[in-house]
């Protein structure tokens, strides 16, 4: 059986912003109805975590993130995920939920830097404007042309998810945002 491997191999570039590909991130899809209480109490059981607010990533160790009314996005180490997937499972037994593990079908990037935003902006019809988009919040939308999520871990950092077979197209279309001398100064100053 040959090694797990990230989609771009830790792949980096340096603009105004550094854009690079995080490695493996464990990733678990969990579907179900966030407003049943038994499957609260399942995803709490095994995460340690309650249900995230509509459009919040929670957590520091694990994280979880609501992605849609009736799914939930767990973030964890590539080698935990599935047993985390598994212990999920057991613990919907009798529930109509659902818990995938979806790793290796993901890519993850960080997007670094005072620029962050601006960089965001030039991609995605989401509003990342300071006071409407910040720490602590999740978006599920596209970049380009393809479907992706994104969160701010930080005020300079932020964090995000597409399927692994665009992982190319999206490390080059957030490297190409991030040019140095292509600062527009939405958000940061022009150079």
């Amino acid at each position: 059986m040959s090694d797990a491997v990230s989609a771009l191999a830790g792949a980096a570039s340096k603009g105004y912003c550094a854009v690079t590909e995080a490695g493996r991130v464990g990733m678990v899809t969990i579907r179900g109805d966030l407003t049943e209480a038994g499957f609260a109490r399942a995803v709490k059981s095994v995460t340690g975590l309650a249900i995230p607010a509509q459009r919040q990533i929670i957590g520091e160790g694990p994280r979880l993130a609501w992605m849609s009314p009736d799914e939930l996005l767990l973030f964890c180490d590539a080698d935990t995920a599935p047993d985390r997937a598994a212990a999920l499972a057991e613990a919907f037994a009798g529930t109509h939920a659902l818990a995938v593990e979806v790793t290796d079908a993901r890519a993850v990037f960080h997007v670094e830097g005072t620029g962050c935003r601006e960089v965001m902006a030039k991609l995605t019809p989401a509003d990342v404007a300071p006071g409407v988009f910040g720490p602590g919040e999740m978006r599920r939308t596209r970049l380009g042309q393809v479907p992706a999520a994104f969160h701010m871990r930080s005020e300079t950092c932020v964090e995000v998810i597409a399927f692994r077979s665009v992982a190319l197209y999206v490390f080059d279309l957030l490297s190409n945002a991030a040019k140095p001398g292509s600062e527009v100064g939405l958000f940061v100053a022009a150079s």
